[in-house]
């Protein structure tokens, strides 16, 4: 699939980059573009992703409905509204939502599940760590790991440190041993190619609120 125009919300920031990369290499066309520096469009996008932030939420769903196009939202810290409102866009145009495009977090969450038929009676803890300039806190993806588990209370440590893209761990502790599962992100790209995963299953589909998950998942079949 080529030629296909798309735009881009937080186009200048560091995941928004990477994004314009491995798209233009895929032969897809930046049309339209939003980001602190102003706004411009070049002809009509076929699909938005947005890299932004949660205070420009409101303008990524304005933008969805005047394109009626798909939207893949990569913007972590939403509220349980905005959650909300994508799931009513959701109605209309089709849209992922997802906290983290990397294949290997998937993997993780899919081993998360499958360890707990084990170790029901183990401790577990979530521990993240993230580049200084990281506002959320515990991140999205940490949060993603804690709904795979079945206990209700687990705690998740956080830490904001230097330059780091993004690690997650979720161990499991038994009286004599300790069982971990990492994933650590080396580049941005992971991400971006996970939102063009994310753009061939949505150019596919006419509505509906789908997670990477799905994403993966159909690919998987």
């Amino acid at each position: 699939m080529k030629n296909i125009n798309y735009g881009l919300l937080g186009s200048t920031g560091k995941l928004g980059k990477e994004v314009q990369n491995v798209f233009a290499e895929n032969k897809f066309q930046l049309v339209y573009e939003l980001s602190l520096e102003g706004e411009t469009q070049k002809d009509i996008p076929q699909i938005l992703i947005d890299c932004s932030l949660p205070e420009n939420f409101e303008n990524t769903i304005s933008l969805a409905k005047k394109f009626n196009c798909p939207l893949i939202i990569a913007t972590t810290g939403l509220t349980s509204t905005q959650m909300e409102a994508l799931k009513t866009l959701a109605e209309i145009v089709p849209v992922v939502q997802s906290y983290n495009y990397s294949l290997g977090i998937q993997i993780l969450l899919k081993l998360t599940k499958e360890v707990q038929k084990y170790v029901d009676d183990w401790d577990i803890e979530i521990s993240e760590t993230h580049h200084r300039f990281k506002k959320d806190k515990p991140s999205g993806t940490a949060i993603m790991i804690r709904n795979e588990v079945e206990k209700e209370e687990v705690n998740i440590s956080s830490l904001r440190l230097g330059n780091v893209f993004g690690e997650h761990t979720i161990s499991f502790g038994g009286l004599g041993e300790v069982l971990s599962i990492s994933h650590s992100a080396s580049s941005r790209r992971t991400f971006a190619e996970g939102i063009f995963r994310s753009a061939l299953f949505l150019l596919k589909k006419k509505n509906g609120f789908y997670s990477f998950t799905d994403v993966i998942n159909e690919n998987s079949h």
